[in-house]
């Protein structure tokens, strides 16, 4: 990305522009971008309005940031909160307060901290989440790692390796008492599977392990299957 003929756009208190091609762009109180917007870093520490498509290098929302377009960023940080019409794209995204993504959302490493919530497909090399998320399609990543603080949802889960947790942390636990610890998916599907605390139509893998407080419908293995006392599953087979 070429910036060395680019300038800034910074909107303190009320203010607007047409987008267009920046070096950093800086919104501090309510700004509004009433284009696309390409930048290499993005600060949105107030309520900025992005009417367009957002491309970055580094973007961080303090504030609250609403795109009514796609966003692509090598790092994203949403420590306030972020809702994206479309689809979001970046090496690394990392959540600590609230993210919404109407379409979907492609990375390499995907932190979550906070409450995520996706329309469609959630693809990502890693996956770490500790935190509560909703995912409409399918998330797959070669590395699924959950520690549940809350309820869960994704229509299937696919992965090399998936493991499924309730949060055993002091805040973990305190939080038991107002939001119950469950993911739900119709499938999880995987090479090495953990699971705690899940409900789920088939679990199908080659190494998998059922602990406490799941229930599953079936379970299909190729190498080996355990299950905890405190799970369900109706019928498991070696295929």
């Amino acid at each position: 990305m070429d910036t060395k003929s680019r300038g800034d756009l910074v909107i303190n208190g009320f203010g607007a522009s047409n987008g267009g091609q920046f070096r950093v762009v800086t919104l501090n109180g309510r700004g509004t971008v009433n284009n696309d917007l390409e930048c290499l870093e993005l600060d949105c520490n107030g309520s900025g309005i992005l009417n367009g498509n957002v491309i970055s290098e580094k973007a961080k929302v303090n504030g609250h940031a609403k795109v009514r377009g796609s966003i692509g960023s090598k790092n994203l940080t949403i420590d306030g909160s972020a809702r994206i019409d479309k689809n979001l794209s970046a090496e690394k995204l990392k959540v600590f307060g609230k993210a919404t993504v109407g379409g979907r959302v492609k990375c390499e490493e995907i932190k979550i901290q906070g409450t995520f919530t996706v329309g469609e497909d959630c693809e990502a090399e890693i996956f770490k989440a500790e935190s509560q998320f909703t995912i409409g399609g399918l998330l797959n990543a070669d590395q699924v790692d959950i520690k549940m603080f809350g309820e869960c949802k994704a229509k299937e889960i696919g992965g090399q390796t998936i493991t499924v947790k309730a949060n055993g942390s002091l805040v973990g636990n305190l939080l038991k008492a107002f939001f119950k610890p469950q993911l739900e998916t119709e499938l999880i599907e995987g090479d090495k599977i953990q699971l705690e605390n899940t409900i789920a139509k088939i679990v199908r893998g080659n190494q998998v392990w059922i602990g406490p407080n799941c229930q599953i419908g079936l379970v299909e293995y190729t190498e080996e299957f355990s299950m905890d006392k405190k799970a369900i599953v109706t019928e498991n087979r070696k295929v």
